[in-house]
């Protein structure tokens, strides 16, 4: 499973979209990021104003 994209990268393309007002397209350009990702990050922090990674794998269902 890959790892998640450092706080770091979270917080520099948000500010782009959020502050500076790039478009999702231009900041996921700038940052080397898919927009689906640029656009799930902004979205996410508007909702919640959190910037951290979403669970990544199962819901630990044991058997």
């Amino acid at each position: 499973m890959a790892k998640p994209f450092s706080d770091d990268l979270r917080e520099r393309v948000v500010g782009a979209v959020t502050r500076e007002g790039l478009s999702w397209r231009a900041a996921a350009e700038r940052f080397g990021i898919g927009i689906s990702t640029a656009i799930d990050w902004v979205r996410r922090f508007r909702d919640t104003g959190r910037l951290g990674p979403g669970q990544m794998g199962g819901h630990g269902i044991n058997s």
